[in-house]
């Protein structure tokens, strides 16, 4: 009985194909926690897939423990942005639950950029790591809270569902 079981488990994980990364059509959701030096929040993103290694998409993050010294309201704390990524897990051929995408962002606050990488464990569910960072801000006002909340680098980390 325990060979059968195991042989059942041995072909149920290798009938698993988790691949991270389809091409044209491909919808990826992520959601995770958004850690900065100014703030903490959460991070969701979407994007879908133009072609074999593009991807466009929307992220929004939304600041919840800020410093002290910051006082902000929902504008402050609030960014939404328009995303493109390269997304080259099939060019660098690690593995096909790989994906690797650097890319760049335009938002409310700033225009940057961003490089991450996910990976998948099953068909439906993986985790994914992303910097982001600014490349140019739309405002140096340093009176305004924004500029130290969404004007630095950020790591985001979390679940990713393929949809």
């Amino acid at each position: 009985m325990k060979k059968i079981l195991f042989i059942i488990a041995l072909v149920s994980v290798s009938l698993v194909n988790a691949q991270a990364f389809e091409g044209k059509g491909d919808q990826k959701f992520q959601v995770g926690a958004n850690i900065q030096d100014e703030a903490t929040g959460i991070n969701v993103s979407f994007d879908y897939g133009l072609g074999e290694n593009i991807s466009i998409g929307i992220s929004s993050s939304y600041a919840l423990g800020i410093d002290d010294r910051l006082d902000a309201d929902f504008g402050d704390r609030f960014d939404l942005k328009a995303r493109f990524n390269a997304n080259l897990g099939n060019v660098i051929n690690i593995d096909e639950n790989f994906d690797f995408y650097p890319g760049l962002s335009l938002s409310l606050k700033n225009f940057g950029g961003h490089v991450g990488a996910r990976y998948f464990f099953t068909e439906g569910f993986g985790v994914y790591t992303e910097a982001t960072f600014p490349l140019a801000k739309y405002s140096n006002d340093k009176l305004d809270i924004g500029y130290y909340i969404h004007n630095q680098f950020a790591l985001n980390i979390g679940a990713v569902f393929n949809l």
